[in-house]
């Protein structure tokens, strides 16, 4: 007997760091009825750097797309697809390592991914329904890292200012903008675009509602 594959739609959200595309990821989920989405952050698919010392873990280039394992995002995508949950990594930016332990992330019907190279990667691309890219000016994006660095993962403003400068910045300009180019959906500034937000949302709901 076979059994029948629930319909899943993902929804890929990228964008500059601090952009806004996590505050829309959330407010999608939570405004979605509840077990209906789910979130996968890109960030939690950082390789991990246990093998090397941490003076040198330090100097990775966490903005580089070979930083992410994007094989088993993809991987975990496809599962979700075929109704299944998964195991998602921890990872700890204190220590640029992965956690022992994993979190539990079981199926919805819609899947959010969201993380600044969702879409430079043609692979992860490939697996994404819509594909939407938060555009916010360059300032307002800079502000937003060093507050949030710096109150959830715990580095010191001149970590992050020497780490913007000598990769951030640059690796912005090569992989990340550009891959706005791949977009169904562009929405300027943010998690205060409502009218956007609202477009989004809508248009999950009636897959929902189908």
């Amino acid at each position: 007997m076979n059994t029948k594959i629930p319909p899943t739609l993902i929804i890929g959200i990228a964008g500059g760091t601090g952009s806004g595309k996590t505050t829309i990821a959330r407010r999608i989920v939570a405004t979605l009825p509840e077990k209906r989405a789910i979130l996968l952050d890109h960030d939690s698919y950082y390789r991990d750097q246990s093998h090397l010392p941490l003076e040198e873990r330090i100097k990775v280039n966490f903005d580089h797309p070979d930083a992410l394992e994007n094989e088993l995002l993809i991987e975990h995508v496809k599962r979700l697809k075929t109704g299944h949950g998964i195991e998602k990594p921890v990872y700890d930016f204190t220590t640029h390592t992965r956690k022992p332990e994993t979190l539990t992330v079981a199926w919805a019907p819609v899947v959010v991914v969201e993380g600044i190279l969702i879409l430079a990667d043609p692979r992860v691309r490939a697996q994404m329904d819509i594909k939407v890219f938060v555009d916010t000016d360059a300032d307002i994006r800079a502000f937003r890292r060093i507050r949030r660095d710096m109150r959830e993962r715990g580095r010191t403003f001149d970590s992050i200012r020497n780490q913007y400068y000598s990769t951030v910045r640059t690796m912005h300009l090569q992989f990340v903008e550009p891959s706005k180019r791949w977009a169904d959906i562009i929405i300027p500034e943010g998690g205060h675009n409502e009218v956007a937000l609202e477009m989004v949302i809508g248009r999950l709901q009636g897959f929902l509602d189908s």
